[in-house]
């Protein structure tokens, strides 16, 4: 299956939206390649489905009814805001995401290599390695965000 992704950030992933159930999200991108149980990390626990194929992860927060709470793309292909993404440089990324009032920029550079950008307010991390954007990684809007999603 070729899936075209659409990033949303602080919404969702294409027409799946942040808080949609398992069910909803088989019934938008189908069965995953992969299903990961995650447990380790600030002792919460994540299921992640993989769709390695089509260059993305759904990650399901298990605390809280199991809803979509966020993802992982690489994807090269994606769109954000109708632009392909993986083809803008950092500096482009960071002046769209600015224009889209955005401003809560931090930046680090990993031991293992990659750059990360991190938008706070748009919960979103962009990884670079050798000024090429490899991933990008989101999630449900912070609590204190005033985006207002409604249900479809």
């Amino acid at each position: 299956m070729n899936i075209t992704l659409d990033i949303k950030p602080c919404v969702g992933l294409s027409n799946l939206l942040f808080g949609a159930s398992v069910a909803e999200t088989e019934a938008s991108f189908g069965k995953p390649e992969d299903i990961e149980i995650m447990d380790d990390i600030d002792s919460a626990k994540s299921t992640v489905w993989h769709y390695w194929e089509n260059g993305f992860s759904i990650f399901f927060d298990d605390g809280n009814k199991k809803d979509f709470c966020c993802v992982e793309v690489d994807n090269k292909k994606s769109t954000m805001w109708g632009i392909e993404i993986f083809k803008l440089t950092e500096k482009e990324i960071i002046s769209l995401l600015k224009e889209k009032s955005f401003k809560q920029l931090d930046s680090e550079v990993h031991e293992w290599g990659e750059k990360r950008i991190s938008f706070d307010d748009a919960n979103i991390d962009f990884y670079f390695k050798k000024n090429l954007l490899q991933s990008i990684n989101y999630g449900k809007p912070p609590i204190s965000s005033k985006i207002l999603i409604l249900p479809n």
